[in-house]
């Protein structure tokens, strides 16, 4: 029986790890900035912490959104309709390039909040002017995010592999030599973190387009874009699809950002150690959503091959192996949640060699959780993409905002206090919503691909 599910095994990591190691390149340069300005001190890597969170929210809406071609293209690359996926794909680039632009015109006008949400004087100060050039950096991020989807919906899962490689290696360099003036560049400390961020994610983009210009399979579909030659009716499908799964993963990442505002309530301290357990988490969280791509991917193509048996034996292969990957990574959050916090942070710096133990002290205990919420993570994600795959969108936000915003945040709120848990409990509050979707939306999912099953059959 369970040979039924392990046989898709090696084809789903076949598909699914070009997708984790892109993701993970979105990471990556996270990581990277976060070791390289963490030697700077906590205040510095507090700054980016809360520079980035509203960076991250307006993220989670772009890629979101930009969900929605992969199960289309999935479905007309099954079919091979090359002018129904040439059609998707046209309106959702447009609509993911108009995006862009309004999110980093919102994080602008959000700009002015920086300074009522209780965080600490001196990390505001730093992280307004890294936000102006991070936020700019989202309009090549999220049209690379079109032109991704693209390439995933028809199985071309390495080139944006290959493209968020050369986009690292660019940063890891400018990062180098502009944080800490190599070479004879300028010393410009977090700022050039955004400029290395800004720079890499506009490389990544039209290295990205050049390669899928030159593959005989995608050809016809980057090149000779009209894109102002627009179909209302493609429009409105891509937005209802685009739009709820902005939603889902807006609710998901919304909530792991307010960590982030809650924990500058306890200090620069606090807020450095949740970074760091942030961006180890985000690490594991991109394999498994390397797994969601692939469900949605391979129950797109089941989908408009009518096969549901089908679809539902690869999807259930796909939450196994997932749950898999997500028990390897709890174990190694378990044993190495003291080691883990010290790349970030330079305990050699007598002058804050205080406030840095603090900052591994506290991120030592959340990574406790985090190692308890692998599992859930890693279900409620590859779940998610099954259903995307399904183009069953609207109850899976639902689900979602009730699983963090209804039971989730309030917990964290409460136990986060500093007269509770701290940043333990704010945690645990993440830990309790994730588990909540994780189990509702399988529900979901059992619920419509045995009503598909049995329409089938009639």
């Amino acid at each position: 029986m369970l040979a039924n599910y392990t046989k898709e095994f090696r084809y789903n990591l076949t598909l699914a790890t070009p997708v984790m190691l892109g993701m993970l390149g979105h990471t990556f340069v996270g990581f990277v900035d976060n070791i390289m300005v963490g030697q700077l001190g906590a205040v510095h890597l507090a700054a980016v912490s809360l520079g980035n969170s509203f960076v991250f929210i307006a993220m989670s809406l772009g890629i979101g959104f930009s969900t929605a071609i992969t199960p289309l293209i999935a479905e007309a690359d099954s079919e091979t309709n090359v002018i129904k996926g040439r059609s998707s794909f046209k309106h959702g680039l447009f609509l993911c390039s108009i995006l862009s632009f309004v999110l980093f015109g919102l994080i602008l006008l959000a700009k002015p909040l920086l300074y009522i949400m209780d965080q600490p004087t001196e990390v505001v100060a730093l992280a307004v002017p890294y936000l102006n050039l991070v936020a700019f950096s989202l309009v090549p991020l999220i049209m690379f995010q079109a032109f991704k989807q693209f390439s995933d919906g028809l199985s071309m899962t390495k080139h944006p592999m290959y493209a968020t490689i050369i986009a690292n290696i660019i940063n890891v360099i400018l990062n180098y030599c502009l944080i800490f003036g190599t070479f004879g560049f300028p010393e410009m400390g977090i700022i050039g973190a955004a400029i290395g961020t800004l720079v890499s994610r506009f490389i990544m983009l039209f290295f990205l387009w050049w390669i899928l210009s030159k593959k005989e399979k995608s050809r016809t579909y980057v090149t000779n874009i009209k894109l102002f030659v627009l179909d209302n009716k493609m429009i409105k499908k891509i937005i209802n699809l685009g739009l709820p799964s902005a939603m889902q993963m807006f609710f998901e990442v919304a909530i792991f950002t307010a960590t982030i505002w809650l924990s500058g309530t306890l200090g620069k301290n606090s807020q450095a150690a949740n970074q760091i357990a942030l961006n180890l988490s985000t690490m594991s969280f991109m394999v498994a959503m390397g797994l969601s791509v692939a469900a949605m991917v391979r129950v797109g193509n089941q989908k408009g091959l009518k096969a549901y048996t089908e679809l539902r034996r690869i999807a259930i292969s796909i939450f196994l192996l997932g749950l898999g990957l997500a028990f390897i990574f709890s174990i190694l959050f378990l044993i190495f949640n003291r080691f883990l916090p010290t790349l970030y942070v330079d305990l050699s710096d007598l002058k804050n060699f205080t406030d840095n133990s603090e900052v591994i002290d506290i991120a030592a205990q959340v990574l406790l959780v985090a190692a308890v919420f692998q599992l859930s993570d890693s279900v409620q994600v590859t779940v998610l993409g099954a259903l995307r795959g399904l183009q069953d969108v609207k109850a899976p936000t639902l689900i979602t905002f009730v699983a963090y915003w209804l039971v989730g945040f309030p917990i964290s709120y409460v136990l986060g206090k500093e007269t509770m848990y701290g940043s333990f409990g704010i945690w645990l509050g993440i830990l309790v919503g994730l588990t909540t979707a994780a189990i509702l939306l399988y529900i979901r999912f059992h619920y419509l691909t045995n009503q598909l099953i049995s329409q089938n059959k009639t």
